[in-house]
């Protein structure tokens, strides 16, 4: 059937304004912690080896989180899944408020541990979001459109504590109760708004008939994780989440790089942070229209895909220059394309898995992935705080050079286990067209 001739709605960009907000709620409050850092560790005293703690704590809950978050959230449907990751999330981002100076080490711990258990759910719900409300030919646009809320909300970070907290930490609380309240309007939206298409009363037939178009009848039946881990496949798109590494280093670490190497202080981050992360929302809307668009020519998902990514990888190479530039605004700008190529990389890498898998699999695949990439992000979190401590900056030489290279390496990888991209059916058997 075709459907360039017919009116079929848009009802699907209201769901998908909802994973938007969702999203950009995640990211500010996430981003809080990294903007505040250069601020929080001189009110607080800690090392940069404290800081390092503190963001391995999230990121140790964030990928326990994901070994049942992606199966919770298959299991109980996008629904309820998803209230529930952002109210866990809520909660324990506002917890930060009540955090004391004589417990400050421990109590961020223990509130970015809650923080990151609540926050693991987000992609996996968003994703497969995505997957039921529209066709494969649109996930990777949409895919980008949702993910540029990443970059809004870690935009507005900057400006929300440039004009609430002072340098010296007055009113560092009150950015933690703001996620709280653009939290709970959210759910109460989402909770009136959400259903699956083939339930939704305000979706027109042809509407659902053009979500449909592109994708493969499935049972109601569910698929364990034992059957998902041994899939190469689901090992292929794990590897692309390696690079989650790099963007929640310049999420994290940034602030305290322009920091020490710029003097840029918690009044002045806010027009850095612009430019790198406006770069970054252009890099999530072109990656997927690009990728979308290659398809839409009759290219296969498999090609327009790979040679986005490869695109993205060698877009990305120029931010190893970044710790030897003497000038502040090549560095924002050569870490703000680093950015945008990593995020079209990553909404690419994210339409992999309905690309190949069927959608009742799909949370459950993209959690066993970002588990992975969390743990390697772990390990660099303590190495670099390690080395920052010991050896200054020569710390953040190694990042960069590492953030600059490891996508053309994964990359190639990735086209070894995944070649041709083939889908898989309910009983993750190949699809032979």
């Amino acid at each position: 059937m075709t459907f360039s001739n017919q009116k079929i709605g848009n009802y699907r960009y209201r769901i998908l304004a909802l994973v938007f907000l969702a999203t950009t709620i995640n990211y500010f409050d996430r981003s809080l912690v990294g903007v505040m850092a250069p601020t929080l560790q001189k009110l607080f005293e800690w090392t940069n080896k404290d800081y390092a703690m503190i963001m391995v704590s999230f990121k140790v809950a964030y990928g326990l989180g994901l070994l049942f978050m992606g199966g919770l959230i298959d299991k109980l449907g996008t629904k309820i899944g998803y209230t529930l990751s952002i109210a866990i999330w809520s909660v324990f981002g506002m917890l930060h408020a009540a955090i004391r100076p004589a417990f400050s080490l421990m109590g961020f711990i223990g509130a970015r541990f809650g923080l990151g258990v609540g926050e693991s759910g987000n992609f996996p719900a968003a994703i497969k979001t995505v997957a039921e409300w529209f066709p494969k030919k649109d996930r990777a646009f949409a895919t980008g459109i949702f993910d540029a809320s990443t970059s809004v909300g870690a935009i507005l970070a900057p400006f929300v504590v440039g004009a609430i907290v002072s340098v010296d930490g007055k009113n560092w609380q009150i950015p933690f109760l703001i996620t709280g309240v653009l939290s709970s309007i959210w759910v109460v939206f989402w909770l009136r708004t959400y259903k699956k298409p083939e339930e939704h009363p305000k979706l027109s037939r042809a509407e659902l008939q053009y979500i449909n178009s592109d994708s493969e009848e499935e049972t109601d039946g569910k698929i364990p994780w034992l059957k998902l881990l041994p899939r190469k496949e689901t090992w292929a798109f794990s590897l692309t989440t390696l690079t989650d590494g790099v963007w929640w280093f310049y999420l994290f670490w940034g602030a305290k790089f322009l920091a020490e190497q710029f003097g840029v202080d918690i009044d002045n981050i806010g027009l850095p942070f612009l430019v790198i992360f406006l770069m970054a929302d252009a890099g999530s809307l072109i990656g997927g229209y690009v990728s979308g668009a290659f398809i839409k020519k009759g290219w296969s998902v498999n090609k327009a895909r790979k040679i986005t990514m490869l695109v993205n990888a060698l877009i990305i190479l120029p931010v190893m220059f970044v710790p030897v530039l003497a000038n502040k605004w090549l560095a924002v700008f050569l870490i703000g394309l680093g950015a945008a190529g990593h995020q079209s990389w990553s909404i690419n890498s994210y339409t992999l898995v309905p690309d190949v898998f069927p959608k009742k699999a799909i949370a459950s695949v993209i959690g066993i992935g970002k588990m992975v990439g969390v743990a390697v992000a772990i390990l660099a979190d303590i190495a670099l705080g390690s080395v920052l401590d010991t050896a200054n900056n020569t710390g953040y030489f190694w990042a960069f050079v590492i953030a600059g290279s490891s996508y053309l390496i994964i990359l190639g990888f990735v086209h070894l286990l995944m070649p041709k991209m083939t889908p898989l059916d309910d009983n993750l058997n190949y699809i032979r067209k």
